[in-house]
């Protein structure tokens, strides 16, 4: 089992930055793909970026190319989302999630199984 725990969100002004950080429990965290998505009130759940095992490929939301990055470090168990030129329309909960398996589709939430508990993440205009 793999606990997830985000941080790193907080309130920044349109154009801003943040970094976002996920650090995960146990042993076996490079064995597990994982990915960022993010909920804003009265939204459903929707992907912003997914990274493999090994850190080798990304794959990123259309909202999300070009401005948002994901990265891990498997030494310290901790995958990353640093977004820049951050617009209102981020303003969400940001959660990371761990896929065990093969992940057959980076959107879809059930492909995933463990969540972390969510970091707020507020852009101001």
């Amino acid at each position: 089992q793999v606990q997830l725990v985000e941080s790193g969100g907080g309130l920044v002004q349109a154009g801003g930055s943040l970094r976002l950080s996920c650090a995960a429990s146990g042993r076996t965290f490079s064995t597990y793909q994982m990915a960022w998505f993010r909920q804003a009130p009265g939204k459903e759940r929707e992907f912003v970026a997914g990274i493999t095992r090994s850190g080798a490929s990304t794959h990123s939301a259309d909202s999300a190319k070009g401005r948002f990055t994901i990265s891990r470090d498997n030494a310290k168990n901790t995958v990353y989302l640093q977004m820049n030129s951050l617009k209102p329309e981020d303003t969400a909960v940001y959660y990371c999630a761990a896929g065990a398996s093969g992940i057959i589709s980076w959107y879809a939430p059930a492909q995933y199984d463990y969540w972390g508990q969510g970091t707020q993440v507020t852009v101001s205009s």
